[in-house]
């Protein structure tokens, strides 16, 4: 395929880098349509960044002042309400996730089809194993720092998304868990 630029020596690089660019922004808005610009959404952050904040300034006068039974139980409330917070903001993120994943699953099988067997990168360095097998995935041949499109894609997609999303301002709050499932509270063990 003959596009602008074509003999440049790093065009398929930064062709792959650019559609990867362009699908962040796609996805990031259309999550801003399915969720952040919502109500619900709105009131869910807050909650999480007041219920985080006055958690913190809960464990530090803790530390002050010897630990009482009734503040350790106000604390428990305000980390059992952040926690279902955190989960319900999950959930909710979580419904646009196939929404995005779909558009990621469409671009990534467009690309996979144009940049079939080539070569996009040179890896600075020579990867191990498990690495080797991600960057050289679909190309003929033994050098090791020859890098796939689909190795590229997802370095370039991973970094790029999660810096436009702080960029953005749509990164997780603060006191926000990871995830739906959250590690296990010790106390409760």
């Amino acid at each position: 395929m003959a596009y602008p630029f074509s003999d440049f020596k790093y065009s398929d690089g930064l062709t792959v880098v650019g559609i990867s660019f362009c699908t962040a922004v796609v996805c990031e808005a259309i999550s801003w349509v399915l969720i952040y610009r919502t109500n619900s959404y709105k009131n869910l952050r807050s909650s999480i960044d007041k219920a985080s904040k006055k958690l913190e300034t809960m464990k530090t006068d803790n530390t002050k002042i010897n630990i009482k039974k009734s503040k350790t139980k106000k604390i428990d409330r305000v980390e059992t309400s952040l926690k279902e917070s955190s989960r319900d903001l999950s959930l909710f993120k979580f419904k646009s996730g196939g929404v995005v994943a779909l558009v990621l699953f469409v671009v990534f099988g467009l690309l996979n089809s144009l940049f079939e067997g080539k070569v996009v990168a040179k890896l600075p360095f020579q990867p191990f194993g498990l690495v080797m097998k991600m960057s050289h995935r679909g190309l003929q041949g033994n050098d090791p720092t020859d890098c796939s499109m689909a190795f590229l894609y997802f370095l370039c997609s991973i970094s790029i998304r999660t810096n436009l999303q702080k960029f953005l301002g749509f990164a997780p709050p603060r006191g926000a868990s990871s995830g739906l499932f959250p590690m296990p509270d010790p106390k409760t063990s």
